[in-house]
Formats: C-alpha cells, sequence, structure tokens
C-alpha cells in the first residue's frame, strides 16, 4: 500500500461514499485514464496505476474496512490526533528510524492483540511487524483492468485479444537479481530480516526494504538483464471469451493470469471490467434492442413497408400503417440480446425526416395537400 496516499482522493469520493458510488467513479476514471486512450500521455499509465490501486482496496468491502481503521487512527500522516507529517526515516530493523525522543510509536513495542483484532489489519496491510518477512512462497497479486468491447461482440458473444504489460520473472536470475555465478550475502541495511522500519510524525510500519527488495540478500552482481530487480516488464497478448449479452460492469477473472507471485508463488488473478462501445444503429434497454427507423412523411401518412436488419445479418419486415407518429415503436419477437435463458426482443422506433429542399413541383402539392386540411399560407 502507498504510503500517505488518500485513495479516497484518488478516486474523487467521500469516505462516506457507497460501495456502489466507488464502482461507478472507477469505471469512469478508468475509462478515462486508459493508456490505450491516452497514448500520447506519459502520465496516464500512471495516473491508471493509481486509480486501480486504490480500487483494489476501497472496491473490497473488508479491506476497505481495514483502510478506513486504520485513516481513522491516523496511519496515513500522524497518529489518533497526534502529530502530522514530519521527516520520514528509514533504518535497519534494530534502529529508532527518525522517531522523537520519547515520544516514537513502534508496532514491534506494543502488544496489538487486544485491540480488537487491530494486530491482524496492520499485519495483513503493511506485511508484519516486529519480525522476519516470511520466506514461503506468496501470491502473486490480482490484477484488474478495463476492457472496451464492440457492441455487437457483447451481443453475440465473441474473442477479443487484450495486450497487457506485465511484471514476469527474469528468466536469467530466477528472481533472485543476481548475476549468473554471483553470491549472495545478508543485507547490511536490514541485517538479512528483509524489512525496514519506516517512520512518519511519530508513527512506525515495517516495510520491504528498498534495498535487498525484501529478500533479505544482496548479490555480490546483479543481474545485468532485470537490473538486479529479479523480473522485467513484459507484454502479454490474451484472447479474451466475451460471454453473450455481456455488459457495460460484467466482469470476468482469469485464474492465473495476473500478477507473478514470489519466491515461486502461484500468480494472481486477472480481472477485466467490459466497457461496451456504443453502436451506430442499435441501442441496448436491457435484454432488448433498440433500432431507430428514419420514414418520410408520405410512409407515415399513408403507410408503408420497411425492412430491418436484425443484429445476426436477418432481414425483417415491418409494416407501417397509416398515420404513424414520430417515435411509435414496433417489437420483433426474440431478436434481442441473448442472455443466459433470456431473450430479449428487437424494437423498431420510427423516426419520420422531413425534407430541407422541395421541388417547385413537391412544395405545390405539400400546399393542396396543407390547404385540402384547412391550413392556409
Amino acid at each position: 500500500m502507498s504510503q500517505n496516499k488518500d485513495f479516497y482522493a484518488v478516486l474523487g469520493v467521500p469516505a462516506s461514499a457507497s460501495q456502489d458510488e466507488v464502482k461507478k467513479q472507477y469505471r469512469k476514471l478508468a475509462a478515462r485514464h486508459h493508456p490505450d486512450k491516452n497514448r500520447s500521455d506519459p502520465k496516464a499509465a500512471e495516473r491508471f496505476k493509481e486509480i486501480s490501486e486504490a480500487y483494489q482496496v476501497l472496491g473490497d468491502a473488508e479491506r476497505r474496512k481495514q483502510y478506513d481503521d486504520m485513516r481513522r487512527l491516523g496511519a496515513f500522516g500522524g497518529f489518533g490526533g497526534g502529530p502530522r507529517g514530519g521527516r520520514a526515516g528509514a533504518r535497519g530493523a534494530g534502529g529508532a528510524g527518525g522517531f522523537p525522543p520519547g515520544g516514537g510509536f513502534r508496532f514491534e513495542e506494543v502488544d496489538l492483540g487486544g485491540l480488537g483484532g487491530l494486530g491482524d489489519i496492520f499485519s495483513s496491510m503493511f506485511g508484519g511487524a516486529g519480525r522476519a518477512r516470511p520466506r514461503e512462497p506468496e501470491r502473486g497479486q490480482d490484477v484488474e483492468v478495463t476492457l472496451e468491447v464492440p457492441f455487437r461482440t457483447a451481443v453475440a458473444g465473441g474473442k477479443v485479444n487484450i495486450d497487457l504489460e506485465v511484471n514476469e520473472e527474469c528468466a536469467v536470475c530466477k528472481g533472485s537479481g543476481a548475476a549468473p555465478g554471483a553470491k549472495l550475502s545478508p543485507c547490511a541495511e536490514c541485517g538479512g530480516r528483509g524489512t525496514v522500519s519506516f517512520g512518519q510524525g511519530g508513527f512506525a510500519v515495517q516495510r520491504p526494504c528498498p534495498q535487498c527488495l525484501g529478500r533479505g540478500q544482496v548479490p555480490s552482481e546483479r543481474c545485468a538483464t532485470c537490473n538486479g530487480t529479479g523480473d522485467v516488464r513484459a507484454h502479454r497478448k490474451i484472447a479474451v471469451t466475451v460471454p453473450s449479452g455481456a455488459d457495460t460492469g460484467t466482469k470476468i477473472r482469469l485464474r492465473g493470469q495476473g500478477g507473478r507471485g514470489s519466491r515461486s508463488g502461484p500468480p494472481g488473478d486477472l480481472i477485466i471490467n467490459f466497457l461496451v462501445q456504443p453502436d451506430r444503429f442499435y441501442k441496448r434497454e436491457g435484454v432488448d434492442l433498440v433500432a431507430r427507423v428514419p420514414i418520410n412523411i408520405a410512409q407515415a401518412t399513408l403507410g408503408s413497408r420497411v425492412n430491418v436488419k436484425t443484429i445476426d445479418g436477418k432481414k425483417v419486415s415491418i409494416r407501417i400503417p397509416a398515420g404513424t407518429p414520430s417515435g411509435k415503436r414496433f417489437r420483433v419477437r426474440a431478436q434481442g440480446v441473448k442472455k443466459g435463458a433470456q431473450i430479449g426482443d428487437l424494437i423498431i422506433e420510427v423516426e419520420i425526416i422531413v425534407p430541407e429542399h422541395l421541388t417547385e413541383e413537391q412544395e405545390k402539392m405539400m400546399k393542396e395537400f396543407a390547404e385540402a386540411g384547412g391550413l392556409r399560407y
């Protein structure tokens, strides 16, 4: 979790916002700042990452509750009603790390077991305190992305390719960060623990050591391929199956396609939110499809027949009765969206088009028609 970052401010919602309001705002921001839509803006990817990070916490009710508990206790800029801000310090696990004499607060010096499970909250959010980080395999993070889907693909179902830029384990060093043949020794910064004490305004938590990246060991020579990080950025193309009837807000989970695990742990999942693009002819009303069909005054007045294509390319013939007003709707059964056991209808909405220009003969005929109805010009 990012230090001192207000996730509510990142999403632009108040702390009292409902889960639905948080989700709605996230989708709005994700669509606006998606890197694929802002290729000329180098900051778009970072902004999109911040939005996704905030939603991963606030979009989950349990994690949001933990985050709110931390905010109430001042974990993001002062503890309780204490001073806010202050110089941040980072030292080895045994040091005081930049705290005022007599005024520092350290997790490792306090028993959190009697604070109603607050110790578990701190442990789950900051990776534990006062103890070396476990060396066991850890599951990778879930990655949530927004995928734009063509309207007709969303209705009928199909496949859409998505390009992801993800962290992959470095194939040269196998994630150790060490060059081939390099020796590993305990990290001098954290004493081999993998964590350091991070202080802010008299408040301290344990964070992964920036020197050894939480491994507890540093190599005599860094891997040249990944510069010692243990992972590399890679592009991955995934074919996503879009279920028929998908709509904006539909979400699917692809197991094992998320962030890589650490220490040979299993990868996380890829969560895809669909954002359906509009269509020039159809729009959706639930499982019904609505198509606006233009007709002229003569067709509306005298009656006519019009041919309309369904979403799967078939033609249906609709009879327009004499005297049909603009906006009148006609329903074609079972030609709408198929979603599970539901099958919607195709709704034809006629729109009377008034000509902008008339020939002299057409104008004369229109005046005669109007006069026959009692109108004078």
